[in-house]
């Protein structure tokens, strides 16, 4: 069984839509035992309406989540000091690589669907931003499952 890491930073492009699940996903999880966070590569956007609702649907309060890039974790001194940063995108990929080549810490990357552009109706949308909740799920639960 994989050791839970005492810190993870989520990281993907804006902080908006798939971090944000990722870091209240872990919490309601392992919230007592693992210091949790996200970050985009910019935090240009607010916290996504689409992944408040389904998120909330299975417990999850998203709406008071501030966005934050990964420099504005830098400038409040809190960059350092992550186990684990998990980049869920292509860019946060390269953005976590960047800033991890000089400390210890690890970076994984889990490629999961940007619901975004997906879908013409609120239900199509809705299912989109259900597989990304539920693929983030899983992800979460293989890599770092109950005890």
């Amino acid at each position: 069984m994989a050791q839970l890491p005492s810190s993870v930073l989520f990281c993907c492009d804006h902080n908006a839509v798939r971090s944000p699940m990722a870091e209240g996903i872990m919490k309601k999880l392992h919230g007592d035992k693992v210091f949790v966070q996200s970050a985009g590569v910019r935090a240009d956007m607010e916290v996504d309406g689409f992944a408040i609702a389904v998120c909330a649907e299975i417990g999850v309060e998203l709406s008071r989540h501030q966005a934050r890039s990964l420099d504005d974790l830098e400038a409040l001194g809190e960059a350092e000091g992550y186990d684990l940063i998990v980049a869920l995108s292509p860019a946060a990929k390269r953005a976590a690589l960047e800033r991890a080549r000089w400390s210890a810490v690890e970076v994984e990357f889990w490629p999961v669907l940007d619901p975004t552009g997906i879908g013409r109706t609120r239900d199509e949308r809705l299912a989109a931003y259900r597989m990304t909740r539920d693929q983030i799920i899983a992800r979460i639960r293989a890599r770092f499952p109950p005890f």
